[in-house]
């Protein structure tokens, strides 16, 4: 009996949660109509997350009040807008987003305003400015920004080749917590002070 009470309780907290968060989204809706640009946020933010994000038609209407949102002035949807863009392939209306985000500090945009550049999605392949996002995101704690600049010094693309640039940025990579930056970083560190290291080093290793 006391366990039929209980989940009677649990059921009807539920039921009352619900009924709460389908007022504050109906809410929303009717703010976002009178030009609330944090309110068409609010509604659209939860259709265009989570499983919603693959329900083809939630996700078109979410991205409907992101875009309004966008357009009166909400920075916070226009990151999301710029996010979505560039994940469906629509990187020529993604550019501008992206772009003023990663100027915000977004560190995702300034990620993606990278591989645009450096890939020549919808662009001119352009390594500079490839490398300049690629930068501003290493200095907003994207390891695998980091690991992006370091590869360009190694390869010399629209830069300079610099060993030293590159082993700084592998550093950096590696002091965010990424492995790859770390065994390259050590890989040519040891190189510099003499040290062998990889194949050889175990070969010779196993003869001595």
């Amino acid at each position: 009996m006391q366990n039929k009470k209980q989940l009677s309780k649990v059921l009807f907290l539920i039921s009352l949660l619900a009924s709460t968060i389908t007022l504050i989204a109906n809410d929303n809706k009717v703010a976002c109509m009178k030009n609330d640009a944090s309110a068409c946020y609010a509604y659209a933010l939860p259709l265009v997350s989570g499983e919603n994000a693959n329900i083809q038609d939630i996700r078109e209407e979410g991205l409907n009040y992101i875009r309004k949102a966008c357009v009166l002035g909400y920075h916070q949807a226009c990151d999301v807008l710029g996010k979505n863009y560039f994940e469906d392939k629509s990187y020529i209306a993604a550019r501008p987003h992206l772009e003023e985000s990663c100027n915000r500090g977004v560190k995702v945009a300034c990620e993606s305003m990278g591989v645009i550049y450096r890939d020549g999605h919808d662009v001119r392949n352009d390594d500079v400015k490839a490398r300049e996002f690629f930068t501003k995101a290493c200095a907003l704690k994207s390891p695998d920004a980091c690991y992006n600049v370091a590869i360009i010094y190694r390869g010399g693309f629209g830069v300079t080749k610099s060993r030293e640039k590159e082993k700084e940025f592998y550093k950096k990579g590696c002091d965010l917590g990424l492995k790859a930056s770390c065994d390259r970083f050590t890989e040519l560190d040891n190189e510099d002070k003499g040290i062998e290291t990889g194949f050889i080093a175990t070969m010779k290793a196993w003869f001595n």
